[in-house]
C-alpha cells in the first residue's frame, strides 16, 4: 500500500473541470453599454468570456465572446478583429483583460461615436461559470502512460491543465511542463511544451502537439536504451 500510495505521490493525476453558466442579468444591446458592462462586472464575468473561450466545443471566428458578439451581432468586423487580437493568456490578471477591452472599445469609439446597435434578442448577454474539478481516475507514471492518456482523455482535462493552469498554477504555467520538469526531470521537453501558444490553438491541436513531442521523446529514450521504437 506505502508503494502504490508512493508512485501517485510522483505520478500526473488527470483531472476534468465542467462549467455551470450562471446569469449575471446585465445584457447590452449597443457598444456604449458593453463598454459600461465590461469596466465593472465581476471578474469572474470577464473570464468567462474571454479565458474559457477554449472551454468551448465549438471554437467560431473570433478568440472571445466579445469579438464574436461584435463581429456578428453588430457587424462591427474591424472592432472584432481588435477585440480578438487581445491575448488573456498574455496579461497577468484578469483586470489586465478588462483594461484593454475597455481600451479597444474607447478607441473604436472615438473613431465611430455611432455604431449600430444589436437586433431586439440578439443582445449581448453576460455570464459567469461555477466551474467543478474532479479527478477522472487516470494516473500516468511515466512519459508512455502519460501518452497513451493523453490521447484518450476528452477536451476537458486538456483545457484544465493546459489553459486554466496559467491562472491557478504560480508563474502561469501549465500543469504538463510543470510535472514534466519536476517530476520527470525532463527540461527540454517541458520547455517545449510551455512554449506552446494557447492562445493561438485549440484544445484538440494542444492535444497533438503535446502528443507528438512527448512521442518523439519516448522514441529517443528507447534509441538510447538500445530498443528500437
Amino acid at each position: 500500500m506505502e508503494e502504490i500510495i508512493d508512485e501517485r505521490e510522483h505520478s500526473f493525476e488527470f483531472r476534468q473541470c465542467i462549467s455551470i453558466i450562471k446569469s449575471t442579468g446585465k445584457k447590452a444591446s449597443s457598444l456604449r453599454q458593453l463598454r459600461e458592462i465590461i469596466a465593472t462586472v465581476s471578474d469572474d464575468s470577464i473570464f468567462h468570456h474571454t479565458y474559457q473561450y477554449f472551454l468551448k466545443e465549438h471554437i467560431l471566428e473570433y478568440t472571445n465572446d466579445f469579438a464574436q458578439w461584435a463581429g456578428e451581432s453588430l457587424e462591427e468586423r474591424a472592432l472584432a478583429e481588435q477585440l480578438s487580437n487581445i491575448d488573456p493568456y498574455g496579461s497577468e490578471t484578469i483586470q489586465d483583460v478588462r483594461s484593454a477591452l475597455v481600451a479597444v472599445i474607447d478607441s473604436y469609439l472615438d473613431k465611430f461615436p455611432e455604431p449600430r446597435d444589436s437586433l431586439p434578442g440578439d443582445e449581448f448577454f453576460f455570464n459567469e461559470t461555477v466551474t467543478y474539478v474532479f479527478p477522472v481516475g487516470v494516473w500516468a507514471k511515466n512519459l508512455a502512460e502519460f501518452l497513451i492518456a493523453l490521447k484518450f482523455i476528452d477536451n476537458g482535462p486538456i483545457y484544465y491543465h493546459f489553459y486554466e493552469a496559467r491562472n491557478r498554477v504560480a508563474g502561469g504555467v501549465d500543469d504538463f511542463s510543470r510535472w514534466l520538469e519536476d517530476t520527470l526531470l525532463k527540461k527540454e521537453l517541458a520547455e517545449k511544451v510551455r512554449a506552446i501558444d494557447p492562445f493561438m490553438h485549440t484544445t484538440e491541436e494542444i492535444r497533438a502537439h503535446i502528443s507528438e513531442m512527448i512521442m518523439a521523446e519516448v522514441s529517443a529514450d528507447m534509441e538510447k536504451s538500445g530498443v528500437r521504437p
